[in-house]
C-alpha cells in the first residue's frame, strides 16, 4: 500500500521542518515499535511510540517514549499535573486524535494536547515518530520535533533493572 501524505507530514513540510519517511511492512499481528525498529534498522532507542492518556485534572495527554520502554503512569500523572492516568482506549483514539492504534502521532492530531517525551530522546539528533499512518515512521530532529510539538522532555519510563 503507498503511503499517503499525512496530516503530520503536511504540518511540518508547512512548517519547512525537513524529514524523511521510512516505510515499513504492516504486520497486523505485532504493531510493536520494536517491530518496526528492526524493519527500519534502527535502534531501540530512536524510534518513539506515541501514548494518550487520560488524567483525572487535565484530560488527554500524549506521551512520545522509546518503543521498547514502559510508561511509568504515577510519574506521569505527577509530572502532568494529574492524581491518575490512564491509557485512551482504542476505539476512543481515532476520534481524540485523528489517528489509529500504530498510526498515532504527536505531530497533526484534531486538538493540540499537552505533551511530553522522554529525556532520553536528547541523547540522540534524530529520532522517529509516527507518520500518522501505519506503514511509515518520519524521522526528524529531535531539536525541532521537541521545539514543534511543544514537548516537555522529561523522565517518563519504568527503570530497567
Amino acid at each position: 500500500m503507498p503511503i499517503t501524505k499525512t496530516n503530520a507530514m503536511r504540518r511540518l513540510d508547512a512548517a519547512k521542518i525537513p524529514y524523511r519517511v521510512m516505510e515499513y511492512t504492516v504486520d497486523e499481528n505485532d504493531l510493536s515499535g520494536t517491530h518496526i525498529a528492526e524493519q527500519i534498522g534502527l535502534p531501540y532507542a530512536q524510534v518513539f511510540k506515541t501514548l494518550v492518556a487520560k488524567g483525572d485534572r487535565t484530560g488527554p495527554v500524549v506521551f512520545c517514549i522509546p518503543c521498547d520502554a514502559e510508561i511509568d503512569l504515577k510519574r506521569a500523572a505527577a509530572l502532568t499535573g494529574n492524581k491518575k492516568i490512564e491509557m485512551i482506549h482504542v476505539k476512543d483514539l481515532l476520534g481524540l486524535t485523528g489517528y489509529i492504534r500504530g498510526g498515532v502521532s504527536p505531530i497533526g492530531m484534531k486538538k493540540k494536547f499537552p505533551t511530553y517525551i522522554d529525556e532520553s530522546c536528547l541523547m540522540h539528533e534524530e529520532i522517529t515518530v509516527s507518520s500518522g499512518q501505519r506503514g511509515a515512521q518520519l524521522l526528524l530532529c529531535t531539536a525541532a520535533l521537541v521545539k514543534f510539538t511543544e514537548a516537555r522532555p522529561v523522565a517518563l519510563t519504568v527503570c530497567r533493572q
